[in-house]
């Protein structure tokens, strides 16, 4: 067998590309995924453009934040969901030689290739109609990165073995439906009616659409150029086309370019959509300039990723990069929008923005802060409705959605269907309140890294207090214990979502959710003490928080309960009086146990019954801090830690967790690091080439796993390095893997835009670009030293 490329994967020939040969129906829809271009603004799905949804292609544009709401019935009962729309198609294009039929795929063969550097997709086929008729066809598509409201497609008609006039269909079609998920087909569909269409004078083919549930229209107009053609038009309800006739032959080959404007009535700064989207597709320059000032805008996004590392994994660390980079760029900063858990690449989860930004921000923090913030800026606006959910459960302070859309309510599914079994089943996972701590650490870890008081001081201190106002109104205390306890919820692991011996949803005292909950109460005090003092009385007025309610964080804070058993931290209370599953035998017999809880129900059994978990839990905690910080978390809650802790606690539940999330693999490879640097190393390239590999079997091709791929890469930038921002200090304690020899990173730090740090087997460099920012503080296992502008300094190991 031959050895993997230099880029660690098949599909991947060399460090930038990403390469399909030929076409394979069963692997069409995750190669969509992975092709997929965008800029922030929105993201295309890499299907041909002859293509249509029809189980195998699925030709699916999503635009940032634009979701409705419709209403289905499911196992008996109306629900409402807010999906992430599939917007009109821009890309259909075919051709046919005179009196042949109209290409639909799939070609005789070709190639497709991902050009990570710049963003663009081409593809190289070869066509042959039922007479026999070879034609060569290569296509370039991008979605710009300079001008986010636009998309562009190339194409090049080559014929081999005729002569004579060639016909080329170009339109937009919006009569399309969200059936991009096969488990959500009997759900409400159509979020789109066509609001007209048609050609203008200037020779532009224009199309409107209205969501059906929410105040949404969105308007293409489309620009088709092919030299001295016969142009036509034609328009149904939701579908137009330009029909352009050329002469073509072996030596004449036919270059037909596309150029679609796109905007929606959520855009800033115009009057209508159509006239806006007219205005630019008239506008915009050819194929080659669109494609240059693009080009331009990836190296530049490209010198803020620097990132090298001595592997044969770089291939995907790009992509990674890559799918992070068209989803959430300079273009989302105003757009109002979260960070979703499957990017824009498909329909999974709806679309709906979860926790994953948790993963997301710390990879932003140090690259693109002013990215982090607007995701903040994203759960500030919807502090009000955070509120309004604690609210309606006799609570205090600000409850943050498990998933979130558009307005920030609770978007959570009430029911469920096993695929295995067929059975509805209730969904419980609204009851992951620790979402809430996640928020208010995103807020903490983006000010540590940016220094950026102001925002704290207008928008994250808020949140930070409600947050943190919440859990100390939802904990009761314990008179036996002489504890508080915080009751009914859900931790990270999603399986158990009820006692077995218990008809009430909810667990009790989920160790991540209360150790969280105490970091939350200690932080938000400690952002009241950073802010200026006008400010701070501003704040305490604002929210009515005087001294006994801080009394009361503080004893809340301190006195959580936090189980333990057989000297491990306790998932949760109880956790020890659950049954062992027979590991041996359900492996024997269902050699993929990543869907445990499906398996179990279908025997007619639930996985509340067992000491299983679909991801880490207990062990989040030694993810976001780091062991030194947990021991201290858990001393304040007076629980004395010793340095065995995280050793026997990673040991005992990694024996017991089936890995079915993508994020497992990059919990288990961080917690890993510092005793285990082999196993660290196998769930870090687990982790990297998740979503290449497709891992989950089939889920990339409903969306990439944004989470994990930007934590993959993390791994890389903080895990390994050992950096952490806290204390106003960068903290670096590096423990390379064998498998790697250097690291350099080049990163945004408090202002600097030049910090640049190599770490190697012996040694850590460190320096600063020449600016006018203040010096940088550096601790490096129990040595500190001070960095100025200007300056490298190197640190031995």
């Amino acid at each position: 067998m031959a050895a993997d490329p230099p880029s660690g994967h098949p599909d991947m020939p060399g460090p930038w590309t990403l390469r399909y040969e030929g076409f394979d129906p069963a692997a069409e829809g995750l190669r969509e995924a992975l092709c997929a271009v965008g800029n922030g603004y929105l993201v295309s799905r890499g299907a041909a453009p002859e293509a249509v949804a029809d189980g195998t292609h699925y030709p699916g544009t999503y635009l940032a934040g634009c979701y409705d709401r419709a209403e289905s019935t499911v196992a008996g009962r109306a629900v409402t969901n807010a999906d992430l729309v599939n917007c009109p198609n821009w890309l259909p294009l075919t051709f046919r030689p005179p009196g042949g039929t109209w290409f639909t795929g799939p070609p005789a063969g070709q190639t497709l290739e991902l050009d990570l550097r710049r963003g663009l997709l081409t593809r190289t086929a070869l066509v042959v109609d039922e007479q026999g008729r070879r034609t060569r066809l290569v296509q370039r598509r991008f979605a710009s990165q300079a001008r986010p409201h636009l998309l562009a497609l190339e194409t090049t008609l080559t014929p081999e073995n005729w002569s004579g006039p060639l016909e080329v269909r170009s339109g937009l079609d919006g009569d399309v439906a969200n059936t991009g998920v096969a488990r959500y087909r009997g759900l409400a569909r159509r979020h789109l009616v066509p609001a007209g269409q048609g050609a203008d004078a200037a020779g532009l083919l224009w199309l409107e659409v209205d969501a059906v549930g929410s105040p949404l229209r969105i308007a293409l107009c489309c620009r088709t150029a092919a030299g001295r053609a016969e142009v036509a038009a034609e328009s149904r309800a939701g579908w137009t086309a330009h029909l352009l006739t050329v002469d073509a032959g072996p030596e004449r080959p036919v270059t037909v370019t596309k150029t679609v404007a796109v905007h929606t009535s959520r855009d800033r700064a115009i009057e209508t959509p159509l006239r806006a989207s007219r205005l630019l597709a008239a506008e915009a320059g050819d194929f080659e300039q669109l494609l240059g000032e693009h080009a331009l805008r990836w190296a530049e996004l490209w010198r803020r990723c620097g990132i090298e590392a001595d592997f044969d994994g770089v291939g995907a660390l790009h992509l990674n990069l890559f799918h992070l980079l068209q989803t959430h760029t300079e273009h989302s900063v105003d757009l109002d929008v979260g960070v979703p858990a499957r990017g824009l690449h498909g329909e999974a989860y709806r679309g709906h923005v979860f926790w994953d930004e948790l993963f997301v921000l710390r990879l932003l923090d140090l690259r693109f802060p002013d990215l982090a913030r607007a995701v903040l800026r994203y759960r500030h606006r919807r502090l009000d409705a955070a509120r309004r959910e604690a609210r309606v459960l006799g609570l205090r302070g600000a409850m943050y959605p498990w998933q979130s859309a558009g307005d920030g309510r609770e978007e959570s599914q009430q029911v469920h269907r096993n695929p295995l079994s067929g059975r509805w089943l209730p969904d419980h996972s609204h009851l992951q309140r620790h979402v809430g701590s996640a928020v208010a650490y995103n807020v903490w870890q983006y000010y540590q890294s940016t220094g950026d008081r102001d925002f704290l001081a207008a928008a994250g201190a808020e949140m930070l207090l409600e947050i943190a106002r919440f859990w100390s109104s939802a904990a009761d205390y314990d008179q036996d214990r002489e504890r508080w306890s915080i009751r009914g919820v859900l931790g990270p692991d999603e399986y158990h979502d009820a006692y077995p011996w218990e008809t009430r949803p909810g667990l009790d005292d989920n160790a991540y959710t209360n150790v969280l909950a105490s970091w939350v109460l200690a932080r938000a005090q400690d952002a009241l003490d950073v802010l200026p003092g006008y400010r701070r009385d501003e704040l305490r007025e604002r929210l009515a928080l005087d001294a006994a309610e801080l009394d009361r964080w503080q004893d809340v804070g301190r006195r959580l309960h936090v189980p333990f058993h057989d000297g491990v931290l306790s998932q949760f209370d109880g956790y020890e009086r659950l049954a062992e599953l027979d590991w041996p035998g359900y492996r024997r017999r269902h050699p993929d146990l990543r869907w445990l809880d499906r398996i179990l129900e279908a025997e007619g059994d639930t996985v509340n019954r067992y000491k299983a978990s679909k991801q880490a839990d207990a062990l989040m905690l030694w993810y976001l801090f780091s062991a030194r910080e947990v021991r201290d978390l858990l001393r304040r809650l007076g629980h004395p830690a010793g340095h065995e802790l995280l050793r026997r606690t990673t040991d005992y539940y990694l024996r017991r967790t089936v890995h079915g999330s993508t994020l497992s693999s990059v919990v288990h490879a961080w917690v890993l690091t510092r005793s285990d640097r082999r196993a660290s190393w196998h769930y870090f390239r687990d982790a990297l080439v998740a979503d290449l590999r497709d891992s989950q079997h089939g889920t990339t091709a409903e969306g990439v796993h944004l989470g994990a791929m930007a934590g993959a890469v993390d791994l890389l930038q903080r895990c390994y390095t050992g950096l952490e921002v806290r204390e106003d200090a960068l903290w670096l304690d590096p423990h390379l893997p064998s498998a790697l020899h250097r690291l350099d990173l080049d990163l945004r730090y408090r202002g600097h835009w030049g910090l640049a740090i190599t770490v190697e087997r012996r040694a850590v460099t460190v320096s600063l670009r020449e600016d006018r920012q203040e010096p940088v503080h550096v601790r490096l296992r129990g040595t500190e030293v001070t960095i100025r502008p200007g300056e490298t300094r190197l640190l031995h190991l």
